[in-house]
């Protein structure tokens, strides 16, 4: 089962019973910049997106509450969502509790007496199911699962595709397709320096939702010959999408720039908590262990993706602000084709496998050995292979790294000592996690270091974190400590630079950019029908809109337009009145005030 389906399914009853303060931080034009266009604008949308329910259900978010809303009006098929909602719910049931809901979710829906039977599932699954049902296993009910899928898949679904929650469907794909500019944002304060610039704090007009602007200055990039690594890390953001990698939620460029618009990380990064939050450095192992576990599945997913990262450090893990964790920064990433290998001398000294120091070929050995590394200095408070700030030769590294074996101290328990010895053998062959491809994580889960993680509660975010950061913290550098870029000289921006800049600029990301508009209740807002559940006036094909009118007098409308433009410029306010944030509870400008980084980090 998807366990992001929990996760909608919370936001879809949330979105039907209503919520608090939906307009925070939107502008008071939200409505309009969101406004859908009559359906015979979007109709011929159908024949350029993928439309099957393997794609419009399961991996599309608003395409899955539309489907459900759908579902409701069809006693049968609610009642094969709400099974699939239990199976679901099941999964990351405590161990102590999942008999016993076993017992409840089969005697509901799987058996001929109940009121909510699901008769969709052949009798061969459900005896199959009924014979192991007092093992409790987390994959008791996958097979009927699956039958129910597939049935949803079948009819209930062309009906859908008929139905005007499809059409309403199209119109936000087509929302969703429209141009990004930095007019959809109003940027803040600078929050830290990247490679090719400088990252922002930034917000969308249209939603209030924050994210951290990542700006790749296009003459920089030029003179570092950095456009194809920029590529790559924008194309593999793009391609993920976990709750323990950062996001990539739109792409666009401006004059002077590229911008990657990416979660924003308020709790500061791991090496910062682990030199500067404790009397010590370094972490208790149960810390430690939470965050090697949410790194784990932040590495399985990019690697059941075939991404190898090559550059895992505790720089580049970040905490939100609830104490998750992610890994950002995927400028070293590469897709490595099926059955075939890569090479390349990438990554950070001291975190680097023997094979990469050693320009071998490799597929994803590389980041588990840099895992270890990581596992090994959360506990111990240091690199295994240089302490912190030692001035030492690279090749003096490089030389440990491939010949030292690493030394434990009392920090270790047995069951920490043994995985890092396990994932930081010299020889990739014989390195925990090596010898499985790009599944190598399941040997990691199996470890007697993780014997206490339910997986499937990790992977839906139910954990509760071991450390929350306080909102009012700084988890980082003074911003008065951030370089400021030098001007870059003698670099001319050609046609060939425009082809590339249009590879890039490709808007909107499409699961982000929904889940955008549902955590932040525009979906609830404006995803409504006509009365009764019938078409609302833009959904009715054989009605197109009346003509727009321009008035008896349409050199008023740019007179006006003049004037606003004449007193926007005079003004010292970063944006108008009447686009100011719909809120009362604060400006967020007031937000980045202060003369230090407010605990933003961005990828």
């Amino acid at each position: 089962m998807e366990l992001e389906n929990i996760v909608a399914n919370t936001v879809y009853l949330k979105a039907r019973e209503g919520g608090a303060d939906s307009n925070k931080g939107r502008s008071k034009k939200w409505k309009k910049i969101l406004q859908f266009p009559h359906i015979s604008q979007c109709i011929d949308i159908k024949d350029r997106i993928d439309v099957q329910y393997s794609y419009v259900v399961e991996q599309q978010p608003i395409g899955r509450l539309l489907f459900r809303q759908y579902c409701e009006t069809k006693p049968h098929y609610r009642k094969c969502n709400d099974f699939l909602d239990e199976v679901a719910n099941y999964e990351v049931t405590l161990d102590e509790y999942r008999q016993e809901v076993a017992q409840d979710v089969f005697l509901k829906y799987l058996t001929t007496e109940s009121n909510e039977y699901v008769d969709v599932v052949n009798e061969d699954r459900i005896e199959r199911c009924k014979e192991n049902l007092q093992t409790a296993s987390k994959e008791l009910f996958v097979e009927c699962a699956s039958a129910v899928k597939d049935f949803l898949a079948g009819q209930p679904f062309q009906e859908f595709e008929n139905s005007m929650y499809f059409l309403r469907y199209l119109q936000w794909k087509w929302l969703e397709s429209q141009p990004v500019t930095a007019k959809t944002f109003r940027m803040y304060r600078v929050l830290g320096k990247g490679g090719f610039g400088e990252v922002c704090a930034c917000q969308v007009r249209s939603t209030g939702k924050m994210y951290a602007c990542k700006k790749l200055e296009k003459k920089r990039l030029k003179k570092r010959r950095g456009e194809s690594m920029v590529l790559t890390e924008k194309q593999v953001l793009q391609k993920v999408n976990s709750r323990f990698v950062v996001s990539l939620a739109y792409a666009y460029e401006t004059k002077d720039a590229l911008c990657l618009i990416l979660t924003i990380m308020n709790g500061g990064d791991l090496k910062f908590h682990i030199y500067n939050m404790g009397r010590e450095p370094g972490f208790p192992v149960d810390r430690a262990r939470f965050y090697a576990a949410e790194v784990t599945q932040g590495l399985e997913h990019l690697h059941a993706h075939g991404i190898v990262y090559r550059d895992l450090k505790p720089e580049n893990i970040l905490l939100d602000d609830h104490g998750h964790v992610r890994i950002s920064d995927l400028g070293l990433a590469v897709e490595i084709p099926e059955g075939e290998t890569v090479k390349g001398r990438v990554g950070t000294v001291g975190y680097m496998a023997p094979e990469v120091i050693d320009n071998e070929r490799y597929t994803y050995s590389p980041d588990w050995f840099s895992l270890g590394c990581l596992i090994y200095e959360m506990i111990e408070g240091r690199a295994p292979f240089r302490a912190r700030k030692e001035k030492v030769k690279r090749e003096e590294v490089e030389r440990r790294v491939k010949e030292d074996v690493e030394k434990y101290f009392s920090k270790f328990r047995e069951e920490s000592k043994l995985i890092c010895q396990a994932l930081l053998k010299k020889n990739p062959k014989e390195r925990l996690g090596c010898n499985s491809g790009k599944y190598g994580a399941q040997e990691l889960k199996e470890h007697l270091f993780f014997q206490c993680i339910n997986w499937k509660r990790l992977e839906a975010g139910m954990l509760d974190p071991p450390f929350v950061p306080d909102p009012h913290a700084v988890y980082a550098k003074d911003v008065l400590d951030i370089e400021q870029f030098s001007t870059v000289k003698g670099v001319n921006l050609d046609a060939a630079d425009s082809t590339f800049y249009g590879r890039f600029n490709t808007g909107c990301v499409s699961i982000p950019w929904q889940w955008e508009m549902i955590e932040t209740e525009c979906f609830q807002e404006l995803n409504q029908f006509g009365p009764n559940e019938t078409p609302s006036p833009d959904l009715l094909i054989d009605q197109p809109p009346p003509a727009e009118s321009q008035g008896c007098f349409p050199f008023r409308k740019k007179e006006r337009k003049n004037m606003a433009k004449t007193t926007k410029s005079s003004s010292n306010f970063q944006f108008s009145s009447s686009d100011a944030p719909n809120s009362s509870s604060g400006d967020p400008t007031t937000t980045f005030a202060s003369g230090h980084e407010n605990a933003f980090r961005a990828s």
